[in-house]
């Protein structure tokens, strides 16, 4: 999930991309005109088309964040079966999967040793993001705590290639930045060694193929970033990625010899690229160019010198997979046999052979797939439940663009209901996602599938700043030009006065963190426009939110939406609290009580001072953090949404 997001898979699966246009309409044709010979067959469709409540829909389990044993014999997953992901693994294709751990809290990875039938999961407390580590041992059923640092976050970066250690980035010393640390694979507590300070938001991206030195990214904001080599030996920093102004570099891995580093980035073109960094010299080399799409990242096996990369084709992901035959050469394999998704989080087996990625396609639940590199053939073998809801009736989003005010077109994902939408028209969500440098990807969501299952459209636009369509693009909505994206909303709600299923009167903005920020927004520039707005974890001040938000946090956060110290004024004047007086519409507040990202304040000030004048609901859980991820928290949540929606719209 990117950093304000509360839906889109960033997955570290990799989570949501796509290509071009989608299904056609029900009932419609490919331009969006109303085909009148097909109404009559649309509307016995509907009447014979099961219904199903929002606890069903929640109840459709997730298997993602693949991880292979080093035997290649079993694949480690997280799967929410019990209520919240934790850790499974399955030894084959379509075979009964085992249940390794069973917390009440959210497992957020796991990971199999290179060398030994162990693996490293983390877990965090209440949605706080303090991850803490822990060994499980599948054959024993024995789980041993790691970190044991409750007080610090702890933010995983891999085994070394013996298995004998790994390395984490923790802010442990100082919760304003994030140091690097490697521990023995026993060593418990307090044990692990701090092997580099940091003065800022670190990551460790690998290690070496002989296990002397760590990749560490240092992250500026979600457009700028830097790469260093650090030496375990000596403790020497070398900075690779020397350049002035924001360059992306994405995603860096190891070359097989250890003498480059493969990364994408966008230090000469618009959009990702993936390259070869040569450590020589620093010299680049163009490896794969993803055209006027994103490169969104890499993983190469070092022992066999194959690699995957990763696409986003307006939104669906594209792999390729292929062996290096040269420092800068891939000779491709057939394309892996993927169903049309969102992919990403590629782990390789023993060889080389074959690997395990997540797959979410927008009309299935989300599952973990092996492919074989050399053929492309694919095999699923996690089975996550639909929940019994038929996989046919759930809709796939049509990719439109429609115009905003400088005639930009804005890309978005439509999904509509199969019901006769009558001579009024049904009612539509728009759902903007968070970031705000994130995009909305097709995916699977049992939110969007349920709204079109009960005859409301979802309409979810990648306005201005949206991630997935060049820097160029991202940047169309920093600091001063903020106010632009909500513009690009009203827009979209102008295209969709104008479509001939949608009833004008029942629009509702619902959004996510920095979603909730754009519904807010949208509520108070353009008020006249909605019929009631749901506000999930959203900023509603920046100057509060900037005060209050996680210490690691605040840094890259002023790079995106200006600095307390420079744009107070105007942080101040863009702030939907100062303009609270203008919402018309019925409102609906969700927020958890230990919420790193965007304190819980920045929902009791729009609940306290909106309800002076219109409807208003508030619903905070004391066990959640940024966004809701216990399935009893989720069912509550959505199933007043549901009553919410049925009273206003």
């Amino acid at each position: 999930m990117t950093d304000e997001d509360t839906r889109d898979v960033e997955s570290e699966a990799a989570p949501r991309e796509d290509g071009d246009t989608a299904a056609e309409p029900a009932g419609g044709t490919a331009d969006g005109s109303v085909d009148e010979e097909s109404t009559a067959p649309a509307a016995a469709a509907a009447a014979e088309r099961p219904r199903f409540g929002v606890e069903r829909y929640l109840n459709v389990r997730s298997a993602s964040g693949a991880s292979m044993s080093p035997d290649g014999g079993r694949v480690a997953f997280l799967m929410d079966t019990t209520g919240v992901p934790q850790v499974w693994s399955v030894d084959g294709p379509g075979s009964w999967p085992e249940q390794h751990t069973f917390a009440d809290e959210r497992v957020t990875f796991a990971s199999w040793s290179p060398e030994r039938p162990e693996l490293v999961f983390g877990m965090d407390e209440g949605g706080n993001e303090r991850a803490q580590f822990f060994r499980l041992t599948p054959g024993t059923g024995t789980i041993e705590p790691l970190t044991a640092t409750p007080e610090a976050k702890h933010r995983w970066g891999g085994w070394s290639h013996d298995g004998d250690r790994f390395a984490f980035t923790s802010n442990r010393r100082d919760r304003s930045v994030f140091d690097v640390y490697v521990q023995d694979r026993t060593a418990t507590g307090d044990g692990a060694d701090l092997v580099h300070e940091g003065d800022g938001w670190l990551t460790v991206a690998g290690w070496s193929p002989d296990d002397t030195r760590l990749l560490v990214v240092e992250a500026y904001s979600n457009f700028d970033q830097d790469v260093y080599a650090l030496n375990l030996e000596t403790g020497d920093v070398r900075h690779l990625t020397p350049h002035q102004g924001d360059v992306r570099y994405y995603s860096p891995e190891w070359g097989p010899d250890g003498e480059s580093v493969y990364l994408v980035t966008d230090r000469e073109t618009d959009t990702l690229r993936l390259e070869r960094l040569d450590l020589a010299d620093l010299s680049f080399s163009v490896v794969a160019d993803g055209g006027e799409w994103n490169v969104d990242g890499v993983s190469i096996d070092h022992d066999s010198r194959r690699l995957v990369y990763s696409r986003n084709v307006d939104g669906y992901t594209e792999l390729t997979a292929g062996e290096l035959t040269a420092p800068d050469r891939i000779d491709e394999f057939p394309a892996p046999e993927l169903p049309r998704s969102v992919a990403g989080g590629v782990s390789w087996g023993p060889d080389g052979d074959r690997f395990a990625v997540t797959a979410s396609p927008s009309t299935d639940a989300t599952n973990v797939h092996v492919v074989d590199v050399k053929t492309g053939e694919t095999e699923r073998w996690t089975r996550a439940s639909t929940a019994g809801i038929p996989r046919e009736t759930f809709v796939e989003p049509e990719l439109v663009h429609y115009p905003t005010f400088d005639d930009r077109q804005i890309p978005a994902f439509f999904t509509e209901p199969d019901v006769d939408s009558g001579e009024d028209g049904v009612p539509v969500v728009v759902d903007i996602h968070g970031g705000p440098e994130a995009q909305r990807r097709p995916s699977f969501s049992p939110i969007t599938q349920f709204f079109v299952n009960h005859g409301y459209a979802v309409f979810e636009p990648n306005v201005r700043g949206s991630a997935g369509y060049g820097k160029a693009y991202a940047a169309l909505d920093d600091v001063e030009k903020r106010m632009d994206s909500v513009a690009d909303v009203a827009a979209a709600v102008d295209w969709l006065h104008d479509h001939p299923l949608v009833d004008p009167d029942r629009i509702v903005a619902m959004g996510g963190s920095y979603g909730g920020f754009m519904v807010l927004a949208s509520m108070t520039e353009y008020p006249e426009l909605w019929a009631a707005g749901i506000d999930v974890v959203g900023i509603a001040n920046f100057v509060t939110f900037l005060e209050n938000t996680g210490d690691w946090r605040r840094a890259l956060r002023e790079a995106e939406y200006g600095s307390l110290e420079e744009d107070r004024e105007f942080l101040e004047s863009i702030s939907p609290i100062n303009g609270i007086d203008a919402i018309r519409a019925p409102l609906f507040v969700i927020h958890g009580e230990n919420d790193p990202r965007v304190p819980v304040g920045e929902a009791h000030q729009i609940v306290e001072e909106a309800s002076e004048h219109v409807p208003v609901r508030e619903l905070i859980f004391e066990d959640e953090g940024h966004g809701l991820t216990k399935l009893e928290n989720r069912i509550e949540a959505y199933t007043a949404v549901v009553e919410f929606l049925d009273e206003h719209v």
